[in-house]
């Protein structure tokens, strides 16, 4: 009897503990649902209805919404637009974050004060994105101290209003998301790098590899999980860029809607004359498949391939062949 009682004392004990992982985790579990499990759901719903701000009433018109939005011109311009700011300002980025974390990861060039370079590059990231919106439209307005310094340095002959011409509105735009993210890329490829074992640096070494094939052969394939995390992060961030557009100019993405992206034009339906949440809601759902469509491509290609997975495919692919042939 006493050996049942402390047996059940225990299982007691241990239902007990599991109770405190429950208890600890619960805060994060409601606050998921809540803030956001449910938005997105809800999300959801209003896009397939024709709710306004000032509607007292609505119904759901099943794909309307998604139909006008593909027909709207201002819609394929602001995927365009979303995608080409993105793309512009992330594969200079990437690169360039590459070259700097090879030259500051290399023990054999012995560059100096590594923490300090590192810290300057990443400081515009904890800016805050209005504040830098603020920086450059004063930077580049008629009277700022850009059009100053080119006409007085004799550049330019006259001042030049960048934000009426679109391909400077968009390289200022492209220049300001690589300048703010650049120092968070190059920290997290040099954490990468610094956790790859020089060992197989020393022994490709001793084999004869040059710096470019232990580029090539070792440090892009170790870096696989890491650049997947950069890909998708910064894929997430600029299918969402709404700070620098809606800052720089008038809030729709002028002139001729040259940086208006999908999230400018999202809250331009929601600010409109009637407030077209269903319209609004429809291109957040828009937003969120294609980040997830995009992401989970990016991650079946660089996704590590395992050589058992891969041997055995390989023998049911000769087997098939075999079987083949004997038909």
């Amino acid at each position: 009897m006493s050996e049942n009682i402390k047996l059940r004392k225990k299982s007691g004990n241990k239902i007990n503990k599991k109770r405190y992982g429950y208890l600890f985790t619960a805060p994060f579990i409601i606050g998921f649902l809540l803030f956001s499990l449910y938005p997105l759901i809800y999300t959801f719903y209003l896009g397939f209805t024709d709710m306004t701000m000032m509607s007292k009433s609505y119904k759901i018109v099943g794909f309307d919404n998604f139909k006008n939005l593909f027909g709207d011109s201002f819609f394929r311009k602001a995927l365009a637009n979303t995608w080409k700011i993105w793309m512009l300002n992330f594969i200079p980025q990437i690169g360039i974050a590459m070259l700097l974390s090879v030259w500051l990861t290399n023990t054999r060039l012995k560059i100096k004060f590594v923490g300090f370079w590192r810290t300057i590059y990443f400081l515009p990231n904890l800016l805050m994105p209005v504040t830098i919106a603020v920086l450059f439209f004063n930077l580049f307005s008629f009277y700022g101290p850009v059009n100053q310094l080119s006409v007085r340095s004799g550049i330019m002959e006259g001042a030049m209003d960048f934000f009426r011409s679109t391909a400077w509105t968009q390289s200022i735009v492209i220049f300001v998301q690589w300048w703010m993210w650049f120092g968070s890329t190059l920290i997290v490829l040099m954490a990468g790098m610094t956790s790859i074992s020089p060992s197989y640096y020393e022994s490709a070494m001793v084999d004869g590899a040059s710096t470019l094939q232990m580029f090539r052969k070792i440090t892009l394939p170790l870096l696989k999980p890491v650049l997947v995390y950069i890909l998708v992060t910064s894929l997430v961030g600029g299918m969402q860029m709404f700070d620098i557009p809606y800052m720089l100019t008038d809030g729709r993405g002028s002139p001729s809607g040259s940086i208006m992206t999908m999230n400018v034009l999202m809250y331009m339906k929601f600010s409109s004359n009637k407030g077209h949440i269903g319209v609004a809601a429809c291109v957040g759902m828009i937003i969120f498949i294609i980040t997830c469509a995009a992401a989970l491509l990016i991650m079946k290609m660089l996704k590590e391939k395992d050589p058992y997975i891969e041997k055995k495919k390989k023998k049911r692919s000769k087997i098939v062949k075999t079987v083949g042939g004997e038909m």
